[in-house]
């Protein structure tokens, strides 16, 4: 036992030599395990979902035909679907907006007041929507915006009901109540994701040097100024940043429009039912590249800009 123990130890001192010594060698073999993992599960899924794409659907017997084609795509084009993509990318700028200039205010005022306990506790106030379920969430707002939730008794109460059912009356964004609108699903959405906006805008104003809002002072200019030409825009890398989540969680989700909203799909919905009920999995797959291509647009016009110079 002890020569076999001898033996073992001998062989790892080798290896531990020899690995010291090539070094690129020993982060290679560390990087090999997660690296693999990402290039099989990751990019080989993405590969497959790009790949089925360009397949297409028989439309006799319903079978997925194996043959490369841009058929798939010329149905994204399709004025049906042109809607589902419009409707989808116009909530996720709405949603971003919104979330913008609800976190902005929030984050600055805990990046240059809070401190102590008053920064813990508001880490705590944002941080504590996301450690509940996701799906109680947005049941809880479905019962809240209802016919019968408390949105309707609070504005009957303060006898507005006119001013909702005025809202509510609004082509488009309204519908028979708050639950069943597009205006209850952005509500929602923006609750959802506003934590993901207020964290990046905080940090990044964690870091605007207070000696350039005190220069900006001292050289006469008045409190909007320093805000435009100091704050926002050493501010914007972090208000990006939070967009970049908004923005692409709402462009994916289908769980929200389904509960909260009415019958009109986002593109999450769309390949929800595409790949399950209606079985058509290229044209799922292709609708699951339309997120991907915009928000690589996006991304690509942002770092033109400059928006990511200061991360």
């Amino acid at each position: 036992m002890t020569a076999v123990t001898a033996a073992r130890t001998g062989v790892l001192v080798r290896l531990s030599d020899f690995f010291f010594r090539n070094r690129g060698l020993l982060t290679a073999v560390l990087l090999l395990p997660p690296l693999a993992w990402i290039a099989i599960v990751y990019l080989g899924s993405l590969f497959a979902l790009l790949l089925q794409s360009f397949y297409s659907l028989d439309a006799f017997s319903g079978l997925v035909v194996r043959e490369l084609t841009l058929a798939t795509y010329a149905e994204i084009f399709e004025p049906s679907n042109l809607q589902i993509i419009l409707r989808t990318v116009t909530m996720a700028a709405a949603v971003t907006v919104a979330d913008a200039v609800i976190a902005f205010p929030i984050a600055y005022f805990a990046a240059r007041y809070a401190r102590g306990g008053a920064k813990a506790l508001f880490y705590l106030a944002v941080m504590m929507p996301l450690w509940s379920s996701y799906l109680v969430k947005v049941y809880a707002w479905k019962l809240i915006l209802a016919k019968e939730g408390i949105v309707t008794w609070a504005a009957a109460q303060l006898h507005l009901t006119f001013l909702l059912d005025g809202i509510l009356a609004i082509p488009v964004i309204g519908g028979p109540s708050l639950s069943i609108s597009y205006l209850g699903t952005f509500l929602v959405f923006v609750y959802i994701w506003l934590p993901y906006m207020i964290l990046p805008v905080q940090a990044a104003l964690e870091r605007v040097p207070r000696n350039f809002i005190e220069a900006s002072a001292d050289l006469g200019a008045r409190p909007g100024q320093t805000f435009r030409t100091v704050v926002l825009p050493l501010a914007l890398p972090g208000i990006i940043a939070g967009s970049i989540f908004t923005f692409s969680l709402t462009l994916g989700d289908y769980i929200i429009p389904q509960i909260v909203g009415n019958s009109r799909y986002f593109i999450g919905q769309a390949v929800y039912t595409l790949q399950g009920t209606a079985g058509d999995i290229p044209l799922a797959a292709a609708f699951s590249v339309v997120p991907m291509v915009i928000m690589g647009l996006y991304l690509a016009a942002a770092k033109h800009l400059g928006a990511f110079d200061a991360l």
